[in-house]
């Protein structure tokens, strides 16, 4: 299966785990919860996925590759205790705390979550001395004496033996415990995954037309050559970084992040195109309106490779207009949430507690600057929870941690003012402000439409300009906002071709099977 069908499984399984019957007791005891094992090659998702679910179902989460643990570590030093056996006083090895269940007892108390799931990475690549505390543990789910807490779910990770030298093979008795879940590269998957995370536009584009060069793993007399998921991410980091500090990316660059010569050097080669074309286009001044003859006499000479790098970029420009506006509907939302609690009416128990003013319906300054204080500390302290827990600190800064920011400005309003008038036309101007940003990208997606339709017509370029138009999950929410005709008028049209094309072609290899 690829990564997404394995984190939908884990998420479905997490569900089933954590479900309790009418006494309070887990529908599945414990010792029938078996823990998830996720072998496949290396750098495929199998490790940052687990973020991602920690964060989709609001669990703790704690991460170990167990590769750099001891024995002692795993399950504790031993020490001598003193202990009465048939009324005789004898000398009983016991065990501290193993490092990994402490932790997990750290994660409960700092995220004030109970339930989580312990992710144990390269679990068939430990040492001799720690292999059978590792299948004590997937089968007792203990580590020495010491028992994962109930509420938290294993889930394992490893890497086949041709992709790493130290892997022992587990036999029948410890996989008869564990539900093992096969994962195998998956281009498409991936490529949704990346846009959502704003991989940088010249390896999408790039791997979109050499999808081949997107994972190999090969054995040369050189030596291994490898190219990963997880190369071509990291490598995206540093990409756009680089571009904001002005610092070159070259072949030798790129190959401490593609560890396969030949593919370093063509994409090296394919971004120093990615970067001409950039210049050459201009896009940013093609997404404003402007839209010059010769751009358009140029691609109509140009070759097929240079026309998708050209549409690549203005992909990659209007998805980053787009998550930015996404990203501040978003914090809007949050925003008019904590504004609606703030100014909603007194209730009788608030206002035994002091909180709000003792006229009904009505905030004096004081109250109300305590209300909004009182949801902010609230807030702040969810999500440093949330943080604590594991669920992933630069996803929940972007959009909570902003908004609360914005917030900020309320509490300050409140205790200014005192006029919850004035909170409003805060918020409204915030409103405004927001539809003016989702009418600007949308007037950038018409101006696309318009360079496209001179430049390319009803072509191939517009399919794949509409194909990934239709997968961004931040341009489906821009196309749910702003009313784009030609959008729906291209996708009915352009995309019933290509089905009724494929539908074509696999008639046409049916016809000559039944030939031969």
């Amino acid at each position: 299966m690829n990564i997404f069908r394995a984190k939908q499984e884990i998420i479905n399984t997490v569900r089933a785990y954590l479900t309790r019957d009418e006494d309070g007791f887990y529908r599945i005891p414990q010792i029938r919860q078996r823990p998830i094992l996720l072998m496949g090659p290396p750098g495929i998702g199998k490790t940052q996925v687990m973020e991602q679910i920690a964060k989709e179902c609001d669990l703790a989460l704690v991460s170990y590759t167990i590769t750099h643990h001891t024995r002692q570590s795993a399950i504790g030093l031993p020490y001598i205790v003193k202990k009465n056996y048939g009324g005789e006083e004898r000398s009983v090895t016991e065990y501290t705390m193993s490092e990994i269940i402490a932790s997990v007892y750290d994660r409960m108390e700092a995220s004030g979550k109970k339930e989580g799931l312990l992710f144990i990475d390269e679990i068939n690549c430990v040492s001799e001395t720690l292999a059978p505390a590792m299948l004590q543990f997937l089968q007792a789910k203990t580590f020495g004496n010491q028992k994962v807490p109930d509420g938290w779910i294993i889930v394992a990770a490893g890497n086949p033996a041709e992709y790493n030298r130290s892997v022992r093979e587990f036999d029948v008795v410890t996989l008869d415990r564990l539900r093992v879940m096969d994962i195998e590269p998956d281009y498409s998957v991936w490529r949704t995954y990346a846009a959502d995370e704003m991989i940088h536009g010249s390896i999408l584009s790039y791997l979109d037309i050499h999808r081949e060069n997107f994972y190999r793993m090969e054995t040369t007399v050189e030596g291994r050559e490898y190219v990963t998921a997880r190369g071509w991410q990291d490598l995206s980091e540093y990409i756009c970084v680089c571009e904001e500090l002005g610092l070159t990316v070259d072949t030798q660059v790129i190959s401490q992040y593609v560890a396969h010569p030949a593919v370093a050097k063509d994409f090296a080669n394919y971004l120093q195109l990615y970067y001409k074309y950039q210049s050459d286009y201009q896009v940013d001044e093609i997404l404003s309106g402007t839209i010059r003859e010769g751009t358009l006499n140029k691609l109509k000479f140009a070759a097929m490779d240079e026309r998708l790098k050209v549409t690549s970029l203005l992909l990659a420009s209007l998805t980053g207009t787009f998550r930015e506006v996404f990203d501040a509907d978003e914090q809007t939302g949050l925003l008019f949430g904590y504004l609606k609690e703030a100014l909603a009416p007194a209730e009788d128990g608030d206002a035994a507690q002091g909180t709000f003013a003792d006229e009904p319906g009505r905030r004096g300054k004081e109250t109300l600057e305590r209300s909004c204080s009182r949801i902010l500390a609230r807030e702040r302290t969810m999500l440093e929870q949330r943080v604590a827990a594991g669920q992933g600190k630069r996803q929940l800064f972007r959009r909570e941690g902003a908004a609360l920011e914005a917030f900020e400005a309320y509490v300050s309003l409140a205790a200014e003012t005192g006029d919850p008038e004035v909170l409003k036309a805060h918020f409204g101007s915030r409103r405004e402000e927001l539809e003016k940003e989702i009418a600007s990208a949308g007037e950038k997606l018409e101006n696309a439409f318009d360079f496209m339709e001179k430049a390319f017509g009803e072509s191939q370029e517009m399919v794949v300009f509409i194909t990934e138009l239709s997968m961004n999950r931040y341009a489906s929410w821009l196309l749910g906002e702003y009313d784009c005709d030609r959008y729906y008028m291209y996708n009915r049209n352009l995309l019933f071709n290509e089905r009724e094309q494929a539908i074509r072609e696999q008639l046409e290899m049916i016809r000559e099977l039944q030939v031969t």
